[in-house]
């Protein structure tokens, strides 16, 4: 899922970057990621935190214009990109109408700021629960998969909703200014204590993360998929998939399928434990691999 922008940019290793939500679950990791990559990294978040790894730490809420103005140009210029990952990051945290509003408003005014300013790229988080099935409240199946970036969407969640809206804000910045704008559709993504209580809970019950598709991703992985974002060169707007490519489980990939989604068309053969969410458009376009896995030891490994 592409349009095409005008401004082309190849970020060097010294480069700005803006990074918001600094201190979720993907900040946390990213920050120090691309400061280990040579980046110079503005750190933002609502709340006071640590990260070490960070150039410049801000707090402040990405809702605040003035603040997010201040942020995008740290050092009396603008940076030269926007990872934005800053949201309210799974429904039923706030009321449906407050999850939206905070969501798409922070985006717009990151994304939009960002164009304004003259930054070079942007990178944003959006979410598998982008095609509706994750968080719908009632169960859905996807009309084929492996899911690619052109399924449409069917929300009916707020959560689901706003990261498609988010997606579309992206591409109105591509639009409206011609920055490059990469969009992520994140799994559930998690490593160490959190991977694990995620794995267990599948494996005492499989069918508690059949919305979800069993689709999962390691933190480090989605700082890399960061990292490939920003240093790609690529122009216009752009939506991928980033997920490993296997499942959270140990039960087959076809047995899932016959027993939650029997509907649902099988378009490419899938292996034994093969993810139902394409990413392949992020490896050719992004050089994206994933590096990080559970099945062959603990999951630290």
């Amino acid at each position: 899922m592409s349009q095409q922008g005008t401004r082309h940019s190849t970020l060097g290793t010294d480069a700005v970057v803006l990074v918001t939500g600094a201190a979720g679950v993907i900040g946390r990791v990213v920050v120090p990621y691309l400061a280990g990559a040579g980046m110079r990294v503005v750190a933002v978040d609502r709340s006071p935190f640590a990260s070490p790894r960070a150039e410049l730490v801000l707090v402040g809420d990405v809702r605040d214009r003035a603040f997010v103005e201040r942020s995008l140009r740290p050092f009396d210029r603008p940076v030269d990109a926007v990872v934005h990952l800053a949201a309210i990051p799974a429904p039923g945290q706030l009321p449906e109408d407050e999850t939206l509003a905070q969501n798409v408003q922070g985006a717009y005014l990151v994304l939009d700021g960002a164009g304004r300013a003259g930054v070079r790229f942007a990178v944003a988080a959006s979410s598998v629960a982008a095609y509706g099935y994750a968080w719908a409240g009632r169960d859905m199946s996807p009309p084929y998969v492996p899911i690619d970036e052109e399924q449409p969407s069917v929300t009916i969640d707020s959560y689901g909703l706003s990261k498609a809206v988010t997606e579309q804000v992206g591409a109105f910045a591509t639009r409206r200014w011609g920055m490059p704008t990469v969009l992520l559709r994140f799994p559930f993504v998690g490593d160490g204590d959190r991977l694990a209580a995620h794995l267990d809970r599948i494996r005492r019950d499989v069918s508690a993360n059949r919305r979800e598709l069993w689709s999962w991703l390691d933190t480090r992985d989605a700082a890399n998929a960061v990292h490939t974002a920003l240093t790609s060169g690529l122009t216009g707007h752009h939506v991928f998939n980033v997920a490993a490519p296997d499942t959270s489980t140990t039960v087959p990939t076809a047995e899932l399928l016959a027993r939650f989604h029997p509907g649902t068309d099988v378009r490419s053969p899938l292996g034994e434990f093969d993810s139902m969410l394409d990413s392949s458009a992020a490896r050719r376009l992004l050089g994206f691999e994933t590096r990080h896995g559970w099945r062959d030891g603990p999951v630290l490994s």
